[in-house]
């Protein structure tokens, strides 16, 4: 789980990009972290870079294919 101490940096937003589920290797959409939906895992990835491949961690049947899920986007502009 992402942890932050200082609420007043933090924005919540509705955008839809927080709903989509991305696959190993895919572009990024936005800078941000990112979380994979069944290991629980996060990373930081900046807009455009490819997420990591299939290889990067595996998971059991109970967890599920590899689906990253934007969780905090930074915003760049």
């Amino acid at each position: 789980m992402a942890l932050f101490k200082y609420q007043q940096y933090l924005a919540q937003s509705q955008h839809g990009n927080f709903d989509t589920l991305h696959s190993p290797g895919a572009s990024v959409p936005d800078s941000g972290i990112y979380r994979c939906e069944g290991y629980g895992k996060e990373i930081s990835h900046t807009k455009n870079s490819t997420l990591p491949p299939q290889s990067h961690h595996q998971h059991t049947a109970a967890q599920g294919s590899i689906r990253w899920r934007l969780i905090a986007a930074a915003v760049t502009d």
